[in-house]
């Protein structure tokens, strides 16, 4: 338990507080404008049953179709801003980790050689 509370300690909270925010207006607005894509291309009929004719003309179809495809890449293109924020704060939790996995590390290496100690000096004090 102790190991974790050190580990958090070790993240820079600051910047993963500060970079917050974004993050989550980032993914708001990702997510928003998912649905509402979905749902001008439901609303407008550019996406046509299988087996039906198509409730308006081919060029304002293709017209609509151009725009959900350049809609689609801006999602892609935030989606991919997002998950590289994402994987920069991972990459910050897991050097605090490696960090403090190398501190205890080292830790371990003097208590046992204090324990070491404490223990010749008892036997040396025991034979005096």
């Amino acid at each position: 338990m102790v190991g974790w509370v050190t580990a958090l300690k070790l993240v820079p909270w600051g910047d993963v507080i500060e970079a917050t925010p974004q993050i989550l207006q980032a993914a708001k607005k990702l997510l928003g404008a998912t649905r509402k894509g979905k749902a001008d291309a439901t609303a407008t009929g550019s996406i046509a049953d299988a087996g039906t004719e198509p409730t308006l003309p081919t060029d304002v179809q293709l017209r609509h179709l151009r725009e959900r495809v350049l809609q689609l890449e801006q999602e892609q293109l935030d989606g991919a801003a997002l998950i590289q924020s994402l994987a920069q704060q991972n990459a910050q939790v897991i050097q605090a980790v490696e960090d403090l996995r190398q501190r205890n590390h080292r830790l371990t290496l003097v208590v046992t050689v204090l324990a070491c100690t404490c223990i010749g000096l008892l036997v040396w004090t025991f034979k005096q």
